[in-house]
């Protein structure tokens, strides 16, 4: 499923967010940008050491902000990690939209044409994936509104059902808009 946002496009798919060709995937990263288990593991064991020295080096970020990386092995050219909220620490719809909009900001800095993001924060860190969906969604859809270079926006899924979700919100967003 894809829209188009003034000179962009938005779309959703189910799969492996590391297989994917594009100039940024997004890491759903820890504060201390230590690539553990999830997407983050998937990253570190397909793109090997590199990104990891490299999140080292940089030694963390807050919750709600993005840095980036070279993407070592991956198709991708750059990684860029966004930290999510965990539920129960407080303030968590409004640190996954910052999570979101810092990460298309980085890209946009960068001059970055392509990025892809997993459902931030929706695996270990509990968040309700409908929820994600609402704001990741809505988050995007207004920043490619505005001035952007970024050409494709990417939401890559893991499986049917969050794919489902994000399909449902994506639909109901776009009636919304268009009433």
């Amino acid at each position: 499923m894809q829209i188009r946002i003034n000179n962009s496009i938005l779309e959703l798919v189910k799969g492996d967010i590391t297989e994917l060709s594009c100039d940024a995937i997004v890491n759903a990263a820890n504060a201390q940008l230590v690539l553990g288990g999830g997407v983050a593991g998937a990253i570190r064991r397909k793109g090997g050491p590199a990104i990891g020295t490299e999140c080292s080096k940089i030694g963390g970020t807050f919750v709600g902000g993005a840095v980036i990386t070279g993407a070592g092995n991956l198709k991708a050219k750059y990684v860029i990690h966004a930290v999510g909220p965990q539920m129960g620490e407080g303030d968590e719809d409004n640190k996954l939209k910052n999570a979101t909009l810092n990460s298309l900001k980085l890209a946009d800095k960068h001059k970055l044409h392509s990025i892809a993001f997993p459902a931030i924060s929706t695996g270990i860190f509990g968040y309700p994936v409908d929820r994600c969906a609402k704001i990741m969604l809505s988050t995007i859809i207004d920043y490619l509104k505005d001035n952007t270079g970024i050409k494709k926006v990417t939401m890559c899924l893991f499986d049917d059902k969050t794919l489902g979700i994000f399909q449902n919100q994506l639909k109901k967003s776009t009636e919304l808009k268009s009433v």
